[in-house]
């Protein structure tokens, strides 16, 4: 006797709805990975900028502190240990040390166009140079500084940061004591010009593309100068 067994396989229509269901969730997988990428990608610019500013406030902080109070208003009458500032960078001189920086704008340029240079023409973002005298302060024009002796805060890096803008003013005085409190205000971020727009990165609407890479953040802080010379302990 003979014995039939009927055996019945995917229709056409199971096996297009199984593929249309397989190549869903692997859209999904790829979309949510992307997006993942995308939020790690925006974490780690913006922990650089808030790195870079924090350390740059702490060693603003503590070079202040172990300085003698300084002018930061123009003055002719007195020794230039001021900010000095045009639109492509500036110099603050406390002293001790000096600090040289050269904003955004201005490394997008060549560096001829630079506010301050270092010796072998390379750029200069955000130094640190031991200067008594302070000689850097004394220089109206472009300065050139030795890299050998000078240390860069600043790093380049992936994210390309840089400053943006630079301001520092005395906020309160102690005629007793001799100390001065100063107000500092600057903001870092990336160096990505078209996609920033009024001090914030453009969203992604805008179109700009790689706005990941794009972060700014304004860091206010206060520094202390020390005592001056024969003040009250």
């Amino acid at each position: 006797m003979i014995q039939r067994h009927n055996r019945q396989g995917f229709t056409l229509i199971e096996l297009m709805l199984a593929m249309s269901f397989v190549s869903l969730l692997l859209l999904a997988i790829a979309m949510l990975t992307i997006h993942m990428s995308n939020i790690y990608t925006k974490g780690i610019t913006i922990r650089d900028v808030n790195q870079a500013g924090l350390a740059i406030s702490e060693d603003l902080q503590r070079s202040i502190a172990g300085s003698i109070p300084f002018n930061v208003l123009p003055n002719p009458a007195v020794k230039p240990d001021y900010k000095n500032v045009d639109d492509r960078g500036g110099r603050l001189c406390i002293g001790e040390y000096s600090y040289i920086w050269n904003y955004g704008k201005s490394l997008k340029a060549s560096p001829s166009t630079a506010f301050t240079t270092f010796t072998d023409n390379s750029p200069i973002r955000f130094v640190k140079v031991p200067d008594r005298d302070p000689s850097l302060c004394e220089e109206t024009g472009t300065a050139v500084v030795d890299k050998a002796r000078a240390t860069e805060m600043l790093a380049g890096g992936d994210r390309d940061l840089v400053l943006h803008s630079f301001s520092i003013m005395p906020a309160v005085s102690d005629t007793e004591s001799g100390q001065v409190l100063y107000a500092i205000d600057f903001v870092l971020g990336t160096n990505t010009e078209q996609q920033i727009m009024n001090g914030v990165c453009k969203p992604p609407s805008e179109g700009v593309g790689d706005e990941n890479y794009c972060s700014l953040n304004r860091f206010s802080i206060i520094a202390r100068a020390g005592n001056l010379p024969g003040g009250s302990e």
